[in-house]
């Protein structure tokens, strides 16, 4: 078996694995959701009314710190959701495997041993704010 071979067998081995199935039912429950669905055609609308104000020759900025107010308000509601509360503990779960399968192919292909190359305990995901693994 080839290396693209094995990464399609880890496609495949994802698509099972309990973190992404959990994730796809959050989505599903999300997306069956009215409520949130409003909320978040509601934060869109309101996305597009500041970026509209912000370009506009005479932006009133009054109106753009109320649309601002309304849409930290809108955002918060959203957050507050069940269905998206759940959604986004499942996408962390599924984003941290991922991470961590990423870990292990860089670090072997860095020279690491494949069967102990994994993240360290204190490894927060985000490499860009890292001193390094070795």
């Amino acid at each position: 078996m080839d290396i693209l071979e094995h990464a399609r067998a880890i496609g495949r081995q994802i698509q099972i694995d309990d973190r992404y199935l959990a994730l796809r039912a959050a989505q599903e429950a999300s997306d069956a959701d009215g409520d949130l669905q409003r909320l978040i055609g509601e934060f869109n609308l309101k996305r597009l009314a500041i970026d509209n104000e912000q370009a506009a020759e005479d932006r009133d900025d009054d109106k753009l710190a109320r649309y601002n107010r309304e849409l930290r308000v809108i955002y918060a509601e959203i957050m507050s959701n069940d269905n998206m509360k759940a959604y986004e503990k499942a996408r962390g779960e599924l984003d941290a495997l991922l991470q961590r399968v990423m870990t292990i192919i860089q670090r072997s292909a860095q020279g690491d041993d494949p069967d102990t190359a994994d993240q360290e305990a204190s490894c927060s995901g985000d490499c860009s704010r890292c001193g390094g693994c070795h």
